[in-house]
C-alpha cells in the first residue's frame, strides 16, 4: 500500500509539473553528451592530431559538469519546494489520519527517487541517441565522413550522469522533506499569506530604471571597444557594472508596469487584474527576474556566438592538400626528385594535380641595403588620405615594414587560382599584384580603394604599378608559410630579380573522387600512412598536409560549439524553470483572490486569458531585455575572442547569431505555452465551489 501511494503521487507530480521534469530530462541529456564527449568521432580523431589541447578541453568539461551540477541543484531545491509547498494541505492531512513523521519522510523521499528513475529511464536513451547522432554530424562537418565511425556509448558517462543527478535531487529532496515533515500540522494545513513589501517613492524607482540602463551601456561600450578584454581586472569592472545594471533595471520596472496597469481599461476582461499582479511579481520578485533574465543573456550570447564561430571557420578556405618543401641547393633537381618519390610508392596517382609554387626575394648587391629593395610610400600616402580607422592604421604600420617582401611567380600563383576555381591574374608590363595572408573583408576594402588608383611602388629602382585587388588565396597548406605581404610578378621579372635564387614548394590536391568517396580527413589520414613510407630527408624535402594544420582550428570549431551549446542548454533550463514555477508560486499564493472573481461571476475563460496574458508579460520581461542584451552581448564576446584573422567575419558571425537567438526566442515561446497550461489547469480547479463548514 506503501509503495502504491508513493507511485501514484510521483505519478501525480510528474504530470502536474510536466515543465519541471521536462528539464530534468533534458539536464541528464546535456550531462550525458558532455561526459561521453571523449568518446565522439571528432574527439578521438583530434587527439591524434592535438592530445594536449584536446585533454585539456576534456578537463574543462569535468569542470563545467560540476559547475552545472552545482546549479541544477539549487533548481531542483526551488522548484521541489513549490511541489511541496502545493501539497501543504494533502500532507497535513497524513498526519491527521494517523501516519507517522518519518514515514511521511519516507513517502516524500520513495516519491522523488521514482520520479528520479522515470527521468533516467527516458533520459538516458534519449541521451545516448542523441550523442550519436551528434558525433556523425559534427565528423560529417569536419569532413571525416562515417566510414570508421566509433559507437560513442560511453558506460562512465552513463555511471557519472545518473550518480550525479541522484546525488543531487537526493540531496535536495532530503533538506525540504526533513524541513516539511516537522512542520506542526497546523502549518501545513493553513496556508501562508506572503508578506506585503514597503513601497518606495515613485522617482526611486525611476533613477533606479535609468541608472540599470547607464550601467549596462557603460558595460556592453566596453566589452564591445575592447576595454574588458585587456585585463582581468577590467573584466571584472565591466563584469560587475553589468549584474549591477541588470538588477537596477529590473528593480526600477516596477514603475514601468504600475504605469500600465494605471492605463489599463476595460477592453479585455481582468486587465488591470492581470496588470496589478505583474506588478505584484516583479516587485517582489525582481531579483530573481534579474538573474533569470542574465541566464537567458548568457545562454544567447553563449548560442549565438559559439554556433556563429563553427560555421564561419568551416567556411575558410580550403584549396590545397599537400605541400612538399624542398631544401636543397638545387630546386628544380629537388622538385623532379619529389615527383619521382611520389611515382615510386603510387602516391602520385592519386593527386589530381601537382605544380610548383616558386617564392624568391630579390637578389641585392653587395652594397645595397635590404631596406631600400622596395619602397611603397605612394601606397602609404594613399591610406592616410583614407578615413581615419583602427583598421587604416594597422595597414600603414604594416606598410612601413614592407621594404623586402617575397615574390611570387604569377604563373605558379595563377595555378593556385585555377585550383581555387578563381580568375587567373593577368599582369601587364610593370605590373604587379598585392598578396597577403593576413586579411580581413576591411582591411581588403581599403586597400582595394588604394589599388584601384594604380599606385606606383620602387622596387630597386624601377618604377611598378600595383593592379587589380588584393591576393589573398593560400600559396600552400594553411601554416607551412605566411606573407604579411608579398608582390605577384610576372615570370621573367620573377627570374630577372630574384636571379633564378628561389624557394620551391610542390603543391598537390587529390582526386576528386577519393574525397568524395572517403570525405576529406579520411583522404588525407589513408594519405599520410603511404606517405610515411617516403624518405623525404634523402632527397632534401619535407611534406606536410592541410590535416597538420586544420587540426587545431578543428579544435577550436569543436570546443567552441560544444561548450557553447551546452552552457546555453543549462542557462536556459534553469532560468526558464526559475521563471515558470516563480509564477504558479505566486499564482497559488493568489489562490483566494481567484476564488472572489469566480464568485464575483468571472468565467474560467476569462480567468484563462488574464493569467495567459500574465505569463506573457512575466516571461516577456526578462526575456526581451536579454534578446536585446544579447545583441551586444554577442558583438562584444566576439571583439575579445575571435583572432585578428576573423574580425572580417564579424558580420557573417553576427547574422548566423541573430538567427539562433531568434530560436531560441521560440524555445521561450514553448516553456510560455507549457506554463499556461499549467496556470491553466489549476484556475480550472479554482472553478470548483469551495466547501464551507
Amino acid at each position: 500500500m506503501f509503495f502504491k501511494l508513493a507511485m501514484r503521487n510521483s505519478r501525480r507530480s510528474r504530470k502536474e509539473n510536466g515543465l519541471f521534469f521536462a528539464s530534468l530530462v533534458v539536464s541528464i541529456v546535456a550531462f550525458y553528451i558532455i561526459l561521453a564527449l571523449s568518446h565522439q568521432d571528432v574527439m578521438i580523431f583530434l587527439r591524434s592530431l592535438e592530445s594536449d589541447a584536446v585533454n585539456s578541453l576534456l578537463q574543462i568539461a569535468a569542470v563545467f559538469y560540476v559547475f552545472s551540477l552545482v546549479m541544477l541543484f539549487f533548481l531542483i531545491y526551488y522548484a521541489s519546494k513549490y511541489q511541496l509547498e502545493r501539497r501543504r494541505h494533502e500532507l497535513g492531512m497524513y498526519i491527521m489520519m494517523g501516519m507517522r513523521r518519518s514515514k511521511l519522510f519516507a513517502l516524500l523521499i520513495a516519491e522523488d527517487l521514482g520520479s528520479s528513475v522515470v527521468a533516467l529511464l527516458i533520459g538516458l536513451p534519449i541521451a545516448i541517441l542523441m550523442s550519436e547522432v551528434v558525433s556523425l554530424l559534427t565528423a560529417r562537418l569536419v569532413g571525416l565522413g562515417v566510414i570508421g565511425h566509433h559507437v560513442s556509448f560511453s558506460l562512465q558517462a552513463v555511471i557519472l550522469t545518473t550518480v550525479g543527478f541522484v546525488a543531487i535531487k537526493l540531496a535536495a529532496f532530503l533538506i525540504l522533506s526533513g524541513k516539511l515533515a516537522r512542520k506542526q500540522i497546523g502549518d501545513l494545513l493553513v496556508d501562508t499569506p506572503e508578506t506585503e513589501k514597503k513601497q518606495l517613492p515613485a522617482p526611486v524607482y525611476g533613477v533606479s530604471a535609468v541608472l540599470g540602463l547607464v550601467a549596462l551601456v557603460i558595460a556592453y561600450c566596453q566589452g564591445i571597444g575592447g576595454y574588458s578584454w585587456i585585463s582581468v581586472k577590467y573584466m571584472a569592472v565591466t563584469i560587475t557594472l553589468g549584474f549591477v545594471g541588470m538588477f537596477l533595471l529590473f528593480f526600477g520596472l516596477r514603475l514601468f508596469v504600475d504605469a500600465l496597469a494605471r492605463r489599463a481599461n476595460g477592453s479585455k476582461p481582468l486587465a488591470v487584474f492581470g496588470f496589478r499582479q505583474i506588478h505584484e511579481n516583479v516587485a517582489t520578485k525582481s531579483g530573481t527576474l534579474a538573474i533569470s533574465s542574465i541566464l537567458i543573456l548568457g545562454a544567447l550570447c553563449c548560442c549565438g556566438a559559439g554556433v556563429g564561430i563553427c560555421i564561419s571557420r568551416q567556411n575558410m578556405d580550403h584549396v590545397l592538400d599537400y605541400t612538399f618543401a624542398s631544401y636543397g641547393g638545387d630546386a628544380e633537381t629537388d622538385s623532379r626528385n619529389i615527383r619521382a618519390k611520389l611515382e615510386e610508392t603510387g602516391v602520385l596517382e592519386d593527386f589530381s594535380d601537382v605544380f610548383d609554387m616558386k617564392l624568391g626575394y630579390i637578389k641585392m648587391g653587395e652594397n645595397e641595403s635590404h631596406d631600400d629593395a622596395v619602397n611603397v610610400g605612394n601606397v602609404i600616402s594613399a591610406l592616410e588620405k583614407l578615413k581615419v580607422s583602427e583598421d587604416r592604421d594597422v595597414l600603414i604600420n604594416n606598410m612601413s615594414y614592407m621594404t623586402y617582401p617575397y615574390l611570387i611567380q604569377e604563373s605558379a600563383y595563377n595555378k593556385v587560382l585555377e585550383t581555387a576555381g578563381k580568375e587567373p591574374l593577368e599582369l601587364g608590363e610593370n605590373e604587379l599584384a598585392l598578396y597577403t595572408d593576413f586579411f580581413t573583408d576591411y582591411r581588403g576594402g581599403l586597400l582595394n580603394e588604394v589599388l584601384a588608383e594604380r599606385p606606383e611602388v620602387d622596387v630597386r629602382g624601377d618604377e611598378y604599378h600595383l593592379t587589380g585587388e588584393v591576393q589573398t588565396t593560400k600559396i600552400v597548406t594553411d601554416s607551412s608559410i605566411t606573407l604579411s605581404f608579398g608582390l605577384i610578378v610576372d615570370d621573367d621579372t620573377f627570374a630577372r630579380l630574384t636571379n633564378d635564387n628561389y624557394e620551391l614548394y610542390v603543391n598537390a590536391v587529390l582526386k576528386k573522387d577519393i574525397v568524395d568517396d572517403k570525405g576529406l580527413m579520411k583522404a588525407i589520414m589513408d594519405e599520410n600512412e603511404k606517405l610515411d613510407g617516403i624518405d623525404f630527408e634523402s632527397i632534401n624535402a619535407d611534406c606536410e598536409s592541410y590535416l597538420q594544420n586544420i587540426g587545431r582550428n578543428m579544435f577550436y570549431t569543436v570546443a567552441a560549439g560544444y561548450i557553447t551549446l551546452y552552457l546555453a542548454v543549462v542557462f536556459l533550463i534553469i532560468a526558464n524553470t526559475i521563471i515558470g514555477v516563480q509564477f504558479l508560486m505566486g499564482q497559488r499564493k493568489s489562490g483566494r483572490r481567484y476564488r472572489t472573481l469566480v464568485k464575483l461571476g468571472a468565467t474560467y475563460e476569462m480567468l484563462c486569458s488574464s493569467a495567459n496574458r500574465q505569463v506573457g508579460w512575466y516571461f516577456g520581461i526578462p526575456v526581451a531585455v536579454a534578446a536585446v542584451s544579447s545583441i551586444f552581448g554577442v558583438r562584444a564576446l566576439l571583439t575579445g575572442i575571435l583572432s585578428e584573422s576573423m574580425h572580417g567575419s564579424v558580420k557573417q558571425i553576427l547574422i548566423i547569431a541573430a538567427v539562433m537567438i531568434i530560436l531560441l526566442c521560440v524555445v521561450e515561446y514553448i516553456y510560455m505555452t507549457a506554463v499556461k497550461r499549467s496556470s491553466n489547469r489549476y484556475l480550472m480547479a479554482m472553478m470548483t465551489p469551495e466547501r464551507v463548514e
